[in-house]
């Protein structure tokens, strides 16, 4: 376990190098923080650290009491933990780029600020992402106060994927965005029960994309351009992961994860204006003869 347990909690020292960097882009949200920062202190493996940056208004969330309590458990345990402001607000994509920038771990972990792990969790998305070899794999996160809200019509298009993951090209007018409505709800904890999954089992399936959280193959987002096209945006962007998880998923391919263990807080969102979609504008800037190919 490369967590420092609380025996050892006064031992000086953090590790140089570790296998991954969370990195938690955040903004008006310290009781979330806290939460989310909980759900890290409760991972054992593998060694990671944290960077988390902020763009509040006013003071940066980490000065939260309970957000601060929870800095301090990480470093405790042995955890890096970097504290960035990032102003002035440029959109949600520049904001990912910069964190992308300040990673040098070979995977990194994005984890919205509204986000709480489940132990195990790091380990298993780890795992996975050694295993299946792609550019990325996520949990997407549940929201458990639909538990009692079955939704079959939208559950139906799951597919895991048998064999290797294998690139794929999405698109809005393409068969596989209609995968999007399966992370809806508690749409994936419904699925798991169904499967009948068994502790430490996990199965990989096929997505439109997830929100959240979502390890890359760090070299893999690079490779895929991350999230350089926020030069091309208005500020009041959304749908910045789900560009750049496109461009990865046509290079390396990408999955999603059952069990998730994530669990959104269900908070109010900060995005306010959801008008500009990052790949409607892109994608509508890619050559033209793209429409003709059907894409």
């Amino acid at each position: 376990m490369s967590r420092r347990s609380s025996e050892r909690w006064a031992q000086r020292g953090i590790p140089g190098q570790v296998a991954v960097d969370v990195l938690v882009p955040t903004c008006d949200r310290p009781a979330e923080l806290a939460v989310t920062l909980a759900g890290l202190a409760g991972q054992s493996d593998p060694d990671f650290g944290v960077i988390i940056s902020d763009q509040s208004r006013d003071a940066p969330g980490w000065e939260h009491p309970a957000a601060a309590a929870m800095v301090r458990v990480l470093e405790a345990e042995g955890r890096p933990v970097t504290l960035l402001r990032h102003l002035p607000r440029q959109g949600l994509a520049e904001h990912r780029q910069f964190l992308l920038e300040q990673s040098a771990a070979d995977k990194c972990l994005f984890l919205d600020d509204d986000v709480w792990l489940e132990p195990g969790s790091l380990d298993r998305l780890s795992s996975a992402l050694d295993e299946l070899r792609c550019g990325f794999v996520g949990m997407a996160p549940q929201g458990l106060s639909y538990l009692d809200d079955r939704r079959p019509d939208q559950t139906e298009v799951f597919e895991a994927w048998e064999g290797p993951v294998q690139a794929e090209r999405i698109r809005p007018n393409r068969p596989e965005f209609r995968r999007w409505p399966l992370h809806s709800a508690a749409n994936l904890s419904h699925l798991s029960l169904d499967l009948s999954l068994q502790p430490g089992q996990w199965v990989p399936y096929r997505v439109a994309w997830l929100g959240g959280c979502t390890l890359y193959r760090r070299d893999a987002l690079v490779e895929s351009g991350g999230f350089t096209f926020w030069r091309g945006l208005p500020p009041n962007h959304a749908g910045e992961d789900v560009l750049a998880q496109w461009q990865v998923m046509e290079r390396f391919g990408g999955a999603g994860i059952l069990p998730s263990g994530a669990v959104h807080l269900e908070s109010p969102t900060t995005v306010g204006d959801r008008s500009v979609e990052a790949f409607d504008v892109v994608l509508n800037h890619e050559r033209p003869s793209t429409d003709r190919e059907g894409l």
